[in-house]
């Protein structure tokens, strides 16, 4: 089959579906990825087709315009502005990248709700490979919108209303794009309403381990386990990389991904005096904050392969996406979690109540003492290692990708 995967946001909304296409491809379809251009490298350096789509990650809500910004009230730097900006670009994309023939869409929680248009457009089977767990449930409150339980009944209401403001969100941009495929005018409730009726798949990349498939979700939805960023066999960690290691006790990983961007002085100092005050070495990875100290007891690296780096460290700070919290996870390391925004609160919260990870530390209140208490819990209390080696022997048998895969041929089947 020729499918097209589509994908939008940061590094962590993109990587996880290299790994997930790479595995299509090696059984035997014909797969491309369609992501913002600034992934052209990644995708084509996993043997990948790339298609382009518009939308920038740096002005987009996945990178922000830097943690902590109120953005002074005005609509344009608002989070539902950035959203909508965002979503009007990226209809227009997701035609182009199918343009050259598709037969199967696979669509992450971003382009799904512009990707369902463009499935009816073309005539073609669609799945949802989500990575975050955004349907409703009475199970917990909505992902990005705090983690205090409403009561089961608040919290699938809340998770409802939370749909249909992506639906409202995204009415403008379904209307033009319907009007540019020539289909008739159709609410954008109204289309995800026949979505859930025909109990459309959607199968979530992360572990049950983490998130269990919540008891009162239809059918169709699911939860499979991570797939995995690819990387090329053989792969290595830089040799300046593997010195630091090797030079004294494994160090601590800081980190804040497409976080806190323009905050990267600021932090960089604070981290700096945070790992100094725990008495222990540490990895910084500069990241969109642009994190860099020097020193003999700390390193600063660009990006690399999270499954070779975290096995090696003492324990992980960062900020809780999705793709870093499982990998972290996976790794059996501690987490010092330090949530920003959106989905990340969701993320912390669900590593320490598993015990893999310290009580939260949110960024707004981050300071040098804070941070260094929470690593020197999570370096100093056996029981975090413990509980994260414990998941991390559960995610071992839990293979994503394949579900997918066998998903993907029940349809070429059929």
């Amino acid at each position: 089959m020729k499918i097209l995967i589509t994908a939008a946001g940061s590094h962590g909304d993109v990587a996880p579906y290299t790994g997930l296409g790479t595995r299509l491809s090696a059984a035997g379809h014909d797969v491309a990825l369609a992501a913002p251009e600034g992934f052209a490298a990644l995708v084509r350096g996993s043997g990948l087709d790339f298609r382009p789509l518009p939308a920038d990650p740096r002005a987009t809500p996945a990178g922000g315009r830097g943690a902590g910004d109120k953005g002074g009230g005005g609509r344009g730097s608002s989070l539902m502005a950035r959203a909508a900006a965002f979503v009007d670009s990226l209809g227009d994309g997701l035609v182009d990248a199918a343009a050259p023939g598709v037969d199967l869409l696979l669509l992450s929680t971003t382009t799904a709700p512009l990707g369902w248009h463009l499935a009816e457009s073309l005539g073609i089977p669609s799945l949802g490979v989500y990575l975050q767990p955004v349907l409703p449930t009475g199970e917990f409150p909505p992902v990005v919108g705090g983690t205090r339980s409403l009561g089961r009944w608040g919290n699938r209401t809340a998770g409802a209303l939370g749909q249909r403001v992506v639906d409202r969100l995204h009415t403008g941009a379904a209307r033009r794009l319907r009007e540019r495929l020539g289909l008739p005018a159709l609410a954008q409730s109204i289309r995800r309403r026949r979505q859930e009726q025909a109990d459309w798949p959607v199968l979530h990349g992360f572990s049950p381990t983490l998130v269990p498939r919540p008891a009162d979700w239809r059918r169709g939805l699911q939860v499979v386990g991570n797939w995995w960023p690819h990387e090329p066999s053989g792969s290595q960690l830089p040799p300046e990389v593997e010195d630091f290691l090797l030079a004294g006790p494994p160090p601590v990983f800081i980190g804040f991904g497409s976080m806190a961007a323009g905050h990267g002085e600021r932090l960089s100092e604070l981290a700096v005096q945070a790992l100094r005050r725990a008495g222990v070495r540490g990895v910084l990875q500069s990241g969109w904050a642009g994190l860099a100290a020097t020193g003999d007891d700390v390193l600063t690296v660009g990006e690399l392969p999270h499954a070779q780096l975290l096995p090696r460290t003492a324990a992980v700070v960062h900020h809780c996406g999705a793709g870093t919290s499982a990998a972290g996870l996976r790794a059996g390391v501690p987490t010092v979690p330090v949530p920003v925004t959106a989905d990340q609160p969701f993320w912390a919260a669900r590593l320490s109540g598993l015990g893999a990870a310290t009580a939260p530390v949110p960024f707004a209140g981050l300071t040098a003492d804070r941070l260094a208490a929470g690593i020197r819990r999570a370096v100093e209390d056996a029981s975090y290692r413990a509980r994260a080696r414990v998941a991390a022997r559960a995610m071992a048998d839990e293979d994503g990708a394949a579900r997918v895969a066998e998903a993907v041929a029940r349809l070429a089947g059929g």
